[in-house]
């Protein structure tokens, strides 16, 4: 049966191919939908009037009335619709008027007919649709529908195909998802029959590549069903290239001789003190790299005491990693030498590629590469560091605090202000590596071998596009659920798709598709640069929450009010305390603090109040996340509440009560330093802000819940 359903369709994209078309027509469209099974109304095809009134006659009821033309795909636009109509009087009088609308519209449109469709009843409008996107390919879109569905965009995407219960999910993923329970004594929709429109589109899409778009617009739900009131089908004017894949062990292989390589060879190395062949050589050297270190330069004996070589095919044994510092216009023959020397990655530092224009240039390395088994890293980059390996293979500044966070980018100057804050905060990294032109390895490949690296805790990667998405999502569903990813995406406001064909196709926006489909994969996105380098660098210091119920304690009860804020803004849940623990609390507050949640202490309690009362947050295993709002007094110092703090803490977690902790703290510079001190002491703190700890906190969540440690992952 599905084999048939298949040649059928197949039979007629190829006839609309061979017309030259790429739009299909409504009868054509409901072709697909009844293969598919793609609930449509009933419908008839009227090439003259007395076709068209006779075909209202036998539906026995209003009907629709639409034009029917291969070159005239916005039917509404070119008034060649009308609803409602009734009576062989009214149906005469439609069908002459949209002829009329559709010639006046285009004078040359080829007109088919006018299409007579049964009347649905009134329901809820919604859109199901399908897209081709350049970075994610066949992709499945849901929202409401009807004429409002461009001006309020509230849609939701996923990679299809979906399967039922996915399907199912994309109801509850739009703003307006209550609208489709029920609201205000109206009946909500048959979700089943919805979750079901979407799947089948979804797998249409799946089965047939050539298919571009595919808008279902509006589909009439009810308590009773979800029928289709209209079906537009596009068809892709060519096909992409399709990517050369790698399996997970021949990049495994390939990253682990570049993260942890016993030999380097750097073309391009200088004794001149200035040029980037300088500064990788001394890197490399100062920065205490055990394995073998061998410069290649035709015009030098001897290097920064190293013996250089003519070529790299001199250099004896076997060699890891080419790090490339020469000009873009000798990359080429050097890479053939290096594709010679059976050596698996190259680093390209140098620009003159790609992102000057110079596409044919970065084709012919890519070439030579391939031919050669040889993996690109860049071009057009800053290098990498790997600490663990005392491997500082860049012309920046080195970095050496060895830690758990892995960091990538696409860009040399958020590089550098990833080392900068790497430096500032003291966080331990594990990699930085720039990815450039991604040319070749991108971010798939380093969240391949970051998911099993065990130096490496959390994964944090700055992007301004993926060549493969479907490969991305597949590498970090792969890796989340042993440790956190988090992404910054650039470019959140750029344009959607300007020659969209449907109205889904309009609403896909890169942005739009880029965040659902992130959050479908598990990671983490963060709203911008700081925030992605807090995310990486506070997420390893918290412990994984157990439960949903998180607990406010604070010494300042404006504090707590914007702390509260930023629990509901994160998504968090605010515990309500049962009687017993108010009662429990209310024994170390003053009678004019307040008990509840926040559990407000007052500003001038001593240090045994903070410690009483953390005890106790720590203690009860009904609470599961700590909030800590921290004033400055004389009476309880800065230092002395991140002392306390994190003693408390550290006792817990030696009993094996591990509870995520953050705090603000609000006073003078002094708080800086306690801040640097819970951090160092596994309690994630900043001062001078309610919402940048409870944001870190709400991602540790986020991540919780996708790793499988809590419910509602998606």
């Amino acid at each position: 049966m599905a084999e048939d359903r298949v040649l059928r369709v197949r039979s007629l994209l190829e006839s609309v191919r061979a017309e030259g078309r790429t739009a299909l027509t409504a009868p054509e469209g409901k072709v697909i939908a009844d293969a598919y099974g793609i609930a449509v109304p009933g419908e008839e095809l009227a090439t003259d009037v007395d076709e068209a009134v006779a075909f209202a006659a036998r539906f026995g009821g209003p009907v629709v009335m639409k034009i029917v033309s291969p070159d005239i795909l916005h039917k509404t636009d070119a008034g060649g619709v009308i609803v409602g109509v009734e009576g062989a009087t009214g149906v005469r009088a439609a069908f002459h008027e949209i002829i009329d609308n559709a010639r006046a519209y285009d004078a040359d449109a080829r007109i088919s007919g006018v299409q007579v469709q049964e009347l649905l009843p009134k329901g809820q409008e919604v859109i199901v649709g399908a897209v081709t996107d350049p970075t994610f390919g066949k992709v499945v879109a849901f929202g409401l529908g009807g004429v409002l569905v461009e001006v309020l965009k509230d849609v939701t995407f996923r990679l299809a195909p979906v399967d039922a219960d996915e399907a199912l999910s994309m109801l509850d993923s739009i703003r307006s998802a209550e609208i489709l329970r029920g609201v205000r004594g109206q009946a909500g929709v048959d979700r089943w029959a919805v979750a079901e429109q979407i799947r089948r589109v979804s797998e249409l899409v799946a089965d047939f590549p050539e298919i571009a778009e595919v808008d279902l617009n509006p589909v009439i739900a009810t308590a009773e069903g979800a029928v289709a009131a209209d079906i537009r089908v596009i068809l892709a004017e060519s096909q992409p290239v399709p990517r050369r894949k790698y399996s997970r062990d021949e990049i495994l292989a390939s990253m682990r001789r570049l993260m942890q390589p016993g030999s380097v060879a750097v073309i391009g190395a200088s004794n001149e003190q200035g040029k980037i062949g300088n500064s990788v050589m001394r890197n490399l050297i100062d920065g205490g790299f055990a394995g073998e270190i061998h410069p290649v330069n035709p015009k030098a004996d001897d290097i920064l005491g190293r013996k250089a070589y003519k070529s790299v095919t001199d250099v004896p044994g076997e060699v890891d990693v080419a790090v490339f510092a020469i000009p873009a216009k000798f990359v080429a023959s050097a890479l053939e030498e290096v594709g010679r020397k059976k050596i698996p990655n190259a680093v390209l530092i140098p620009s003159g590629f790609a992102e000057t224009g110079e596409h044919e240039l970065q084709a012919e390395i890519v070439e030579i590469a391939e031919r050669h088994g040889v993996r690109l890293l860049g071009p057009n980059i800053y290098g990498y560091y790997s600490t663990w390996q005392d491997l500082c293979a860049t012309f920046c500044t080195p970095y050496d605090v060895k830690g758990g966070v892995a960091l990538t980018s696409q860009s040399g100057g958020i590089g550098m202000a990833i080392l900068g804050f790497a430096r500032t905060t003291k966080t331990g990294v594990s990699a930085i590596v720039g990815l450039g032109n991604k040319s070749d390895l991108d971010e798939d490949d380093l969240l391949t071998w970051f998911g099993e690296d065990p130096n490496t805790q959390c994964i944090a990667m700055h992007l301004e596009d993926l060549k493969d998405g479907r490969a991305f999502v597949e590498a970090a569903r792969a890796t989340v659920p042993k440790k956190p990813v988090v992404v910054l995406k650039a470019g959140r406001t750029a344009a959607g798709a300007k020659a969209a064909g449907s109205h889904t196709g309009a609403l896909a926006g890169d942005d739009a598709v880029y965040d659902d489909i992130l959050r479908q994969a598990g990671v983490i996105r963060a709203p911008g640069l700081n925030d992605m380098l807090e995310y990486a660098r506070a997420l390893p210091v918290l412990p994984a929450p157990q439960g949903d119920n998180v607990v406010i304690i604070t010494g300042a009860g404006g504090s707590g009010v914007l702390l509260s804020d930023a629990v509901t803004d994160n998504g968090l849940s605010l515990m309500e305390i049962p009687p017993d623990l108010d009662e429990a609390f209310r024994k170390f507050i003053p009678p004019f603090g307040a008990a509840g949640n926040p559990v407000d202490i007052t500003g001038g309690e001593p240090p045994s109040t903070y410690e009483a009362t953390i005890r106790l947050g720590l203690e009860d295993p009904r609470i599961h996340a700590l909030v800590l709002g921290y004033w400055h007094t004389i009476v309880t110092p800065p230092m002395v509440f991140a002392e306390l703090t994190a003693r408390v803490v550290a006792e817990f977690r030696q009993r094996g009560i591990e509870k995520p902790v953050v705090a603000s703290l609000a006073g003078d510079v002094e708080v800086e330093e306690a801040c640097q001190y819970l951090f160092e002491h596994g309690v994630v703190a900043y001062p001078y802000t309610t919402e940048k700890p409870v944001a870190v906190l709400g991602a540790k969540y986020r991540w919780a819940r996708e790793a499988g440690l809590l419910g509602g992952g998606t």
